[in-house]
This record gives structure tokens, C-alpha cells and sequence, in this order.
């Protein structure tokens, strides 16, 4: 049953991207605000990178800096996207079967994929959360049966 199903079944889209330039902290903020962990990172409607909350998590200052609050949050904004996004991303496309897009997640050991087009635009992406909610309503949607 289930290795008839495609990413694009499932996938969210339109997906929250930010650019290169993007400010770390904004970055952070968008992921807050949409209760998100990751985001891709698009130029020109093209996937560039991805960056995810251990990416700001790593690039946020020390608590054992000798530097002011002022001083740190002005750092904190001069840091873009684009210095600690991972660069090389995996990815898959909206008729792959969602089994083969599952399988990448775990031999790659990463939460979520980004969904490109032949051309390499970014179309959606699938996280480990429309995984489980596919799981879920399919579970809930076999029927059951009796003895």
C-alpha cells in the first residue's frame, strides 16, 4: 500500500525559506515563530542550503563570553544564513515514493528533505512529522478487522 504513495501526497508546500543574507537571529525567529526546525535557504527560487536549529543553536555566543549583551546581540546580527547552512543538501522530488524518501532520511540521519523539481526549484518539503502523520491516517484509515 504504502509504496504507492508519492512525497508530493504528503510534502508541505508552499514551504518558509529564507536567502543567504538572511540574519541569523531572523532565521531563528522565523523558526520560533512557525514552530518549524528547519528551513531551506533559496536564491533565485533555487535550493541552495538548508539550515536547521543546531545550525543557530552552534552558531549562537557562549555563555561563558566576557562580551557586553550589546556587544553579542550586534555580532549575533551581522551573522548570516549563508556562513552556517549546510551546503550540500539531500533531496528528493514530489513522485518519488515517500518509502524511498524515509529510507534517505535515516541512511543520511537527517528530520526533513526538501522537495525540488527537475530544474532544482523548491517545491515543498517532508519532515519526519508528515512521515508520522501519513503513518497515522493511513493506520486510521485500514480497515480493521473482527473475529
Amino acid at each position: 500500500m504504502l509504496e504507492n504513495v508519492k512525497v508530493s501526497e504528503w510534502m508541505t508546500s508552499p514551504v518558509i525559506t529564507v536567502s543567504p543574507s538572511t540574519s541569523i537571529s531572523a532565521a531563528h525567529q522565523i523558526m520560533k515563530e512557525n514552530g518549524i526546525r528547519r528551513v531551506p535557504v533559496v536564491e533565485n527560487d533555487h535550493l541552495v542550503g538548508i539550515i536547521t536549529i543546531g545550525d543557530v543553536r552552534e552558531a549562537s555566543p557562549s555563555d561563558a563570553t566576557t562580551l557586553s549583551i550589546w556587544e553579542l546581540n550586534y555580532l549575533w546580527a551581522q551573522l548570516t544564513v549563508e556562513r552556517v547552512m549546510s551546503r550540500k543538501v539531500i533531496t528528493v522530488s514530489a513522485e518519488q515514493c515517500i518509502l524511498d524518501a524515509a529510507q534517505l532520511m535515516l541512511d543520511h540521519k537527517v528530520s526533513g528533505l526538501p522537495v525540488v523539481d527537475e530544474g532544482g526549484k523548491l517545491i515543498g518539503i517532508l519532515t519526519e512529522s508528515d512521515i508520522f502523520r501519513m503513518l497515522v491516517k493511513s493506520r486510521a484509515q485500514a480497515p480493521t478487522s473482527s473475529s
